[in-house]
């Protein structure tokens, strides 16, 4: 029984740790089907970050921070619009720049409003997502099996994380069911095609931008307002590259984004239960642990990359014939 509460315990954590992921990999999968290659979901997420803690510590509502984290973050995707869309620029140095600005301009922002070098004041009660309790969870914490999972696992977690598993089946119902998605998809695979049938080709990138800017927002708000407790220095810590290995991963799915986010979460929440593991004399430093999740995300990108094949159009802009 002692094996079986570890268990859900970790599995709990696996899931607050895949949250950030498996929004910013569903930003990214919405981006990128449309044809728009977008590393810098990091800088989105960490942008999104600073604003949601900075705008909750300063009014004390998570609401407002929330909304600025999602304000910002959409500011972000439409610079990158405007580079890679409306001026047809490197979508790759687009972001790249947008990861830059976003590290260097949150510590620098931060300095000026709070003086704690760089973070924000820490956050409580209304500033922070509180848990969200199930009808009964405490009643039936104490029965074997179903117990720990209804009321650990299932119950207890911010309502960000419910939105996060709320997407996956949405983003699968938006791209698969409807005539948004069946365009959507299509300006990725062939723009040529969809602005023939007097679509525009551009308005779609740029909703399938701005979706991803919103998503990144939310994420970046969680990792602030509810996974911790305010914001400090690039504490997205690589997710943002993670999420993106875990759309390659997924091969641009969503119902396999989120098995692949919970793997990266599961690593995660295991080189933060189990540290320097003694195998028989032989331990394993934390440090290995910790890297644990970075090492997956090399494999994955060594292994299948060229297995995974991207949206034909993806990195290319479009220029209409005349």
């Amino acid at each position: 029984m002692e094996f079986f509460i570890t268990l859900i315990q970790v599995l709990d954590s696996t899931i607050r740790l895949a949250t950030p992921l498996l929004l910013a990999c569903l930003a990214g999968l919405y981006s990128e089907r449309a044809g728009i290659f977008d590393i810098g979901l990091e800088g989105k997420m960490l942008m999104a970050a600073f604003f949601s803690a900075a705008i909750a510590a300063v009014t004390g509502s998570v609401w407002l921070g929330l909304l600025a984290g999602i304000a910002s973050s959409l500011v972000l995707s439409g610079l990158h619009g405007l580079a890679s869309i409306t001026f047809r620029g490197n979508q790759l140095i687009s972001g790249v720049a947008i990861n830059f600005l976003a590290a260097g301009m949150t510590v620098l922002v931060a300095q000026s409003w709070f003086q704690q070098g760089g973070r924000t004041p820490s956050l409580f009660d209304g500033g922070r997502f509180s848990p969200i309790e199930f009808p009964f969870a405490d009643a039936l914490s104490g029965v074997p099996i179903i117990g720990p999972i209804y009321s650990e696992l299932l119950s207890g977690h911010s309502i960000l994380v419910y939105v996060a598993f709320l997407m996956v089946p949405a983003t699968w119902w938006v791209l698969f069911r409807t005539r948004f998605g069946l365009r959507l998809r299509a300006v990725g695979e062939n723009p040529a095609a969809v602005d023939t049938a007097g679509v525009s080709v551009v308005g779609l990138r740029y909703a399938a931008v701005a979706i991803c800017g919103v998503l990144c927002g939310i994420a970046g708000a969680y990792l602030a307002t509810a996974l911790q407790a305010g914001f400090v220095k690039d504490m997205t810590a690589g997710r943002g590259f993670i999420a993106l290995a875990a759309l390659i991963f997924a091969k641009w799915r969503p119902w396999h984004a989120m098995w692949a986010c919970l793997l990266f979460g599961l690593l995660q929440a295991i080189a933060l239960r189990f540290q320097n593991i003694d195998l028989g004399g032989i331990v394993i430093p934390v440090q290995v642990m910790d890297a644990l999740p970075y090492i997956l995300t090399v494999v994955i990108l060594a292994g299948f990359v060229g297995k995974a094949v991207p949206p034909r159009a993806g990195g290319e802009p479009y220029v209409k014939e005349r």
